[in-house]
């Protein structure tokens, strides 16, 4: 069994490939029954965000399971499988470990350092134990995941600015809307006087109000399908509510438009836009920020006068500067410490099932042994206390010829090669190689009840 992972993100695919391929919602959780019931898959989860859609699986053969996943990704994006197969990347076992170590850590986003992706990670593990498409194997790595992105943001100073896609697209509006200083998303003074039209009202949504509100924006509505939600958003920062048919007349009087629906087609066109300027006073900019996948701003509306459209595409690698070399390298150090940790421990673990039969073949015959002793010994009217004294010297003296073997074998599993001393303890002492797979059945048994 080896760990795959198939996927496309921001690095190896446009925009528009990224929009096809995003899958949220009930199609998510679909997604994860149908990758489950490929014969060569044993567990998996997905993540899909905004920047990437990733298949992590547990496989029995790689072929097979790459052709599975490819398959399903086409199905569920719709995108032809040439096209498709131009933009996938795959990694299978220490590379994939790596890669999700790299992604979790922040190393592998739009926007170096970004914090947004360690509580992706975490959210796409939970749906995938909801779904029961998560095992062991990848219950485990993806502890690790989330346990090496912590300590890359508690050890290092990779999100010392707060980096996110809000963040940086924050900055850049900024810019459009003339204010020159190089202020961090957090600082007061980034948005002062400005007024803001935040469109939806999910996680994306909440992030852009709250730094929005922390960026001194002087006023800020909220607009969304669902109005409760609206006005729950609205409510934390002292903001107000707009229906969606109302937009271009709250077009008309925002500064920023910041839009993040799940909506499926274009929800700001170049009509609308057209209409609500003709509205505004004066002869100021006006900025949209469309950090939806798929986008929600017409491409179009970018050729209108005084009109800045920023995307995705524009947002990608804004924030590698914020991040300087040095931090990059101390969280990379940290992937490769927890990465070396997890191989060690997985090679030590793949010895245990042998030890364990070692140990129960000695008991065995250590039983056998004292059995026909006793036998003899009865017929001398040997005291029980003796014969209970002899059985515990017998068992001192195997546990002791065994413990130095048994202790050494693990140490050397957990270096490079080490599978090949537990096929020597195997030979050597002519262990029932169905023994040692009842001892990793019961393990994984034992496991799996406890999760």
């Amino acid at each position: 069994m080896s760990v795959l992972v198939v996927g496309l993100s921001h690095k190896t695919a446009p925009v528009s490939a990224l929009e096809r391929a995003s899958v949220s919602g009930d199609a998510l959780g679909k997604l994860l029954e149908d990758m489950s019931h490929v014969p060569d898959i044993a567990e998996t989860f997905v993540i899909s965000t905004c920047n990437r859609v990733e298949v992590y699986a547990e496989v029995d053969r790689f072929h097979g399971a790459v052709n599975g996943a490819c398959d399903l990704i086409g199905r569920y994006s719709g995108i032809p499988a040439g096209d498709l197969t131009q933009n996938l990347y795959v990694h299978y076992e220490d590379r994939a470990v790596k890669h999700l170590l790299a992604v979790a850590s922040g190393l592998d986003s739009m926007v170096v350092g970004e914090d947004q992706i360690l509580g992706q990670v975490r959210s796409a593990l939970k749906l995938a134990r909801e779904h029961g498409t998560l095992g062991r194997v990848l219950s485990d790595l993806g502890r690790l995941a989330l346990r090496t992105g912590k300590r890359a943001r508690a050890e290092t100073g990779i999100d010392r600015l707060g980096v996110s896609l809000v963040g940086v697209g924050l900055e850049l509006a900024a810019a459009r809307l003339g204010n020159p200083s190089p202020l961090s998303p957090n600082d007061p003074s980034l948005l002062s006087d400005r007024s803001l039209l935040v469109v939806g009202a999910g996680a994306m949504s909440g992030l852009a109000v709250a730094t929005a509100a922390r960026s001194g924006a002087a006023r800020i509505v909220v607009a969304n399908r669902t109005r409760k939600k609206a006005e729950r958003l609205a409510a934390g920062v002292g903001g107000t509510v707009a229906e969606l048919s109302e937009l271009p007349s709250a077009i008309a009087e925002a500064d920023l438009v910041i839009s993040c629906t799940g909506a499926s087609g274009l929800l700001i066109t170049e009509t609308m836009v057209r209409s609500a300027i003709k509205g505004r006073a004066g002869t100021r900019p006006l900025v949209l920020l469309d950090l939806a996948m798929p986008r929600d701003v017409d491409p179009a509306v970018a050729d209108l006068p005084g009109v800045h459209v920023i995307g995705m595409d524009e947002i990608s690698g804004s924030g590698v500067d914020a991040v300087g070399a040095d931090e990059v390298a101390a969280v990379g150090a940290i992937v490769e410490e927890e990465f070396t940790a997890y191989g060690s421990a997985i090679r030590a673990a793949s010895v245990t099932p042998t030890v364990v039969a070692l140990r129960a073949k000695a008991a065995t015959v250590v039983d056998a042994e004292l059995a026909r002793l006793t036998g003899r010994l009865n017929e001398d009217s040997l005291s029980g206390h003796a014969l209970e004294e002899i059985a515990r010297t017998v068992q001192r003296v195997v546990d002791k010829l065994l413990h130095a073997p048994t202790v050494r074998i693990k140490e050397l599993a957990s270096s490079p090669g080490g599978e090949e001393y537990a096929n020597a303890l195997r030979v050597l002492f002519d262990l029932d190689p169905r023994a040692v797979e009842a001892v990793t059945h019961a393990e994984v048994g034992a496991t799996e009840q406890e999760g």
